[in-house]
């Protein structure tokens, strides 16, 4: 086999790797906060649950959705790859570029987030928080690197782990033994709180689409596709209503209602003293897989755009292990400039805003497709089209609505890095075409 080839991908993947990167993409601390947040907002047991399992049912939706177009145009890249068949290569290389900043800022931030909790556990000084996230994140890149074999094996044992340790937690909240919660008087449930509940509750959802970007590494793509996407939505929620439930056992509402961590109050019934020292390294468990995932995803991305010629065609060059290489550089390089500048805390609040809108379009560009390219193969079909896609859009556009009004200077962040880049590729484009 030669080092490098360019835009060739290898077909080594199968399922156990979709199910990893599909549960390990998305279950990360978000689960270990929310729940307190939620309990705040609808103060009852019962509307917990039901709101935990009505956003569930909406990821379910918007996961079949995908999956049409996911199996039809089985390439890797992502959201870019549908929105680009659909709307031209404009629209894609926006949705392309905003998804990969994005990812780049995700990893400045999950990097920075598992340094901290190191940090917390008193393992290596507190002012080593950014040197450690830098080398956390070139301990990934020397992952990558080693090939998508090895990679993928790692997100696999990981997201195994980190499924154990949840399950661990959830098991001793619902053993230990409770004395019965005092029923406390708790204000009445809003309907700005339902939504700022929901809102959480569908974020917290959020990384379900992972498989979507590995779908030309898959073996059988047609296949495992639906399995991998619907399999580990239906595994996050079973593993969510649990985690409510146990915490429900154990910590009174009121309590829980007022909890910025509750699964480290709950830890603290349990063990004691030691319970948010468990919390802590949960997190850290949790954010390994999250951040291997995420890593791989933002280089799926640029290699795309690059296959394309919409990008640098460099970032197409795959090594001998499978891995795009370049890319991958790339990625790392912008993602630990952001850790050493600090602004990725300034672009993690934009990252709504580019999640809320790709997926919007994504969206759009199923029921264009479906219009327009009705010939296409179409070995699965989205549940219950065109209500269920309909339904999708409309939370969505809602979601970015919603966001939008609370946060005004996000989303004019979002709007100029939109334009940074379709400039940038303008010039590029400028540049690089023969006169």
């Amino acid at each position: 086999m030669v080092s490098e080839t360019s835009g060739q991908l290898q077909r080594i993947l199968g399922v156990g790797f979709g199910l990893a990167v599909s549960i390990g993409g998305t279950i990360g601390v978000g689960i270990l906060r929310t729940p307190g947040l939620v309990a705040e907002q609808l103060h009852a047991p019962l509307a917990i649950v039901v709101l935990w399992i009505a956003g569930g049912i909406y990821t379910l939706l918007g996961a079949s959705c995908l999956t049409e177009l996911g199996v039809m145009l089985p390439r890797a890249g992502g959201f870019y790859v549908y929105v680009r068949r659909a709307f031209g290569d404009r629209a894609g290389f926006a949705v392309g570029w905003t998804d990969w900043v994005m990812y780049c800022s995700i990893l400045g931030y999950l990097s920075i987030a598992i340094a901290e909790f190191i940090v917390a556990l008193d393992l290596v000084p507190r002012g080593a928080t950014r040197f450690l996230a830098v080398l956390i994140l070139v301990g990934i890149v020397g992952l990558q690197w080693l090939g998508v074999r090895i990679s993928s094996q790692f997100q696999e044992v990981t997201t195994s782990v980190k499924c154990v340790a949840f399950l661990v937690l959830i098991a001793a909240c619902l053993l230990v033994p409770t004395s019965g919660h005092e029923l406390a008087r708790m204000p009445s449930m809003t309907l700005s709180g339902l939504i700022v509940a929901l809102q959480a509750v569908v974020i917290t959802y959020g990384g379900w689409q992972s498989p979507l970007y590995f779908i030309e590494e898959d073996r059988d793509p047609t296949r495992n596709l639906p399995r991998t996407m619907i399999g580990g939505v239906l595994s996050v929620i079973a593993i969510y209503l649990l985690v409510n439930v146990a915490l429900l056992k154990v910590l009174p509402m009121p309590e829980l209602a007022g909890a910025t961590l509750p699964a480290a109050d709950a830890a603290r019934v349990i063990v004691g003293s030691h319970g948010r020292n468990l919390i802590t390294f949960l997190s850290v468990i949790s954010l390994i897989p999250l951040l291997n995932a995420v890593m791989m995803m933002g280089t799926r991305v640029i290699f795309a755009l690059g296959r394309d010629q919409l990008f640098w065609s460099r970032t197409s060059i795959v090594n001998r292990g499978g891995t795009p290489d370049t890319a991958t550089l790339l990625t790392a390089a912008v993602a630990v400039g952001l850790i050493a500048t600090g602004t990725f805390q300034r672009l993690i609040a934009v990252t709504s805003f580019f999640l809320a809108i790709n997926y919007s379009l994504c969206c759009m560009a199923l029921i264009a497709l479906r219009r327009r390219e009705p010939q296409l193969p179409r070995p699965y079909r989205a549940w219950g089209y065109p209500w269920s896609v309909w339904l999708v859009t409309t939370g969505s556009m809602s979601f970015l609505v919603g966001t939008l009004a609370a946060d005004i200077f996000s989303g004019l962040t979002a709007l100029a890095l939109l334009a940074v880049g379709l400039i940038g590729r303008v010039l590029w484009k400028w540049r690089t075409t023969p006169s």
